[in-house]
C-alpha cells in the first residue's frame, strides 16, 4: 500500500465511525499503516501471528480479517509492546550497529581465510587478527612489506608470541589473487568500521539531546566507581556509566555485578525507562521477556513447566550477563548461580540468574531504588522469619494496630517489673 492508500483507508474507517482497530503484525510492512492510524486518533491494537494464525477452512486475506475483527470483538487479542518513539530511533541506531558488527565479522573471518591461503599463518601468532598487532602486519602487507622478518617488527610488546615464531608465521607464498581479494576485504572492513564510528557519534548525540530535554535527568551525576572490562565491540566515546545514570533518572544499574556497557545500551534501546514502567509487575516483565516458566496445568496437575520457545534482544542481554555473573568469584548473584549451578546445571542457572536480574532491573527502574544485595547468605527459615516480620508489619501499618489491641500491653508492664 502507498501513503495515498493508508491515508484513504483512514477516511473510510472514519466514515463509519471505526473507534478501534486490531491489525496483524507482518514483518517491516504494519508499521506505515500503524503510523497513519495512530496518526488519526485510532486505538490501534498489534497483534502477534501466533493469536490470529488458527483459522479455520482455507486461508485467504478475505478471511483473516474477518477472524481478526471477530476476535478482536471478543477481547480476545492482545496488544504486542511498543517502545516509545525516543526509545525507537535509538532502537533503529542499534540494530543498524549490530548488523554492521555482523558484516565485520564476516569480513574478519574471510580475511583469515586468505591469510591462511597465502601461508600467512597470523591467526596462529595472534590471539585477534584486527588487534594492535594484526593490524599493523596486515596494513603493512597491503602496503607492500613482504618481508617475514619486517612484518614482525610490528609487534606489540604485549604479543604472546615472540618476534622470532611470527617470522616464522608470516612466510609470503606469492599469490597475487589471493592478495587482491585481501586487499579488498581489508578496505571493507576499514569501510565498516567508519560506519560504526558514524552511528556511536549519532546514538551519543541522541542519547544528550534526551538528558538535556529533560531536567528531571539532566540533574543527576554519577559517582566513580570500580573499572569494569569493556568489549572491542562497546559504543566507543560515551561514558555509559554517566549516560545510563542520568537516563534512569538517578537509578545506577552499573552497580549490579555482571552489568556492562553493552547491557545498559541493550536496555535503553530494546525497552527504554517508560517501556519498563508500562509492566505492572515484574513478573509480567519476566514473562514477556520468556524468563518465566510456561507452567501448563490440567487437572491441578502442572504438566510442563519449561521456558517458552522465541526470545529476543534483551533476553540475550540478560543471559550473556548472567553468564558473566557465573564467572565472577563473588558477589551476592554470583552465590545465587553457583547454588543453582550445582543443583541442576550451568544452562538452569543462567536462565534462573538471567530471570532473577530482570526482577532487579524492574524494581530498580519502576521504584527508584538502587540495588542493595544482601550482605550475607541467609538459610530457609530466616527467610521465612523475616517474610513473617514483614506482613506483621504491613497489618499493623494496614489496621493502626496499637499494643493493647492485641494484648501486648500486659506483656510490656511485666517485662517493666521483673526489671
Amino acid at each position: 500500500m502507498y501513503s495515498e492508500d493508508n491515508l484513504t483507508l483512514c477516511h473510510w474507517l472514519l466514515r463509519y465511525k471505526v473507534e478501534t482497530v486490531a491489525m496483524e503484525s507482518t514483518g517491516t510492512y504494519w508499521q506505515n499503516l500503524f503510523s497513519a492510524l495512530t496518526g488519526f486518533g485510532f486505538d490501534v491494537i498489534l497483534v502477534n501471528g501466533r493469536q490470529t494464525r488458527n483459522i479455520k477452512g482455507k486461508k485467504t486475506d478475505i478471511k483473516d480479517c474477518q477472524w481478526i475483527q471477530k476476535l478482536h470483538t471478543l477481547g480476545l487479542l492482545s496488544s504486542s509492546f511498543l517502545p516509545d518513539s525516543t526509545t525507537d530511533i535509538i532502537r533503529t541506531y542499534s540494530r543498524h550497529r549490530q548488523n554492521i558488527l555482523k558484516q565485520s565479522t564476516r569480513t574478519v573471518l574471510k580475511m583469515s581465510k586468505y591469510l591462511r591461503l597465502m601461508n600467512m599463518r597470523l591467526d596462529v601468532v595472534v590471539s585477534d587478527i584486527v588487534g594492535l598487532t594484526g593490524t599493523k602486519i596486515i596494513s603493512a602487507f597491503i602496503g607492500g612489506e613482504k618481508s617475514g622478518e619486517k612484518l614482525a617488527g610490528h609487534r606489540h610488546y604485549n604479543c604472546r608470541k615472540s618476534e622470532r615464531e611470527i617470522t616464522k608465521a608470516l612466510q609470503y607464498n606469492g599469490r597475487d589473487d589471493y592478495f587482491f581479494a585481501l586487499r579488498q576485504e581489508w578496505e571493507t572492513y576499514l569501510h565498516l568500521q567508519n560506519q560504526i564510528i558514524e552511528i556511536d557519534r549519532q546514538i551519543k548525540e541522541h542519547l544528550e539531546e534526551i538528558i538535556d530535554n529533560d531536567d528531571n535527568k539532566k540533574q543527576h551525576v554519577a559517582d566513580k566507581k570500580p573499572y569494569k572490562r569493556k568489549n572491542k565491540n562497546t559504543i566507543r566515546g560515551i561514558d555509559m556509566a554517566q549516560i545510563s545514570y542520568q537516563y534512569f533518572e538517578g537509578v545506577d544499574l552499573m552497580a549490579i555485578e555482571g552489568i556492562n556497557d553493552a547491557t545498559i545500551m541493550v536496555i535503553i534501546s530494546e525497552i527504554g525507562l517508560e517501556g519498563v514502567k508500562k509492566f505492572g509487575t515484574s513478573k509480567q516483565f519476566t514473562s514477556w521477556l520468556r524468563l518465566a516458566p510456561n507452567n501448563k496445568i490440567s487437572g491441578g496437575k502442572v504438566l510442563s513447566h519449561h521456558l517458552p520457545k522465541g526470545s529476543n534482544r534483551l533476553k540475550i542481554a540478560f543471559r550473556l550477563a548472567a553468564n558473566a555473573i557465573g564467572n565472577l568469584k563473588e558477589g551476592h548473584l554470583a552465590d545465587f548461580f553457583r547454588r543453582i549451578n550445582y543443583k541442576k546445571g550451568r544452562a538452569t542457572a543462567i536462565s534462573a540468574t538471567a530471570r532473577k536480574l530482570a526482577v532487579i532491573i524492574w524494581n530498580m527502574l519502576t521504584k527508584g531504588v538502587q540495588y542493595s544485595p544482601p550482605k550475607e547468605y541467609m538459610f530457609l527459615d530466616q527467610k521465612r522469619k523475616l517474610k513473617l516480620v514483614n506482613r506483621i508489619k504491613r497489618n499493623i501499618a494496614k489496621f493502626e494496630l496499637k499494643p493493647e489491641d492485641v494484648g501486648l500491653a500486659l506483656v510490656y508492664n511485666s517485662y517493666y517489673l521483673y526489671l
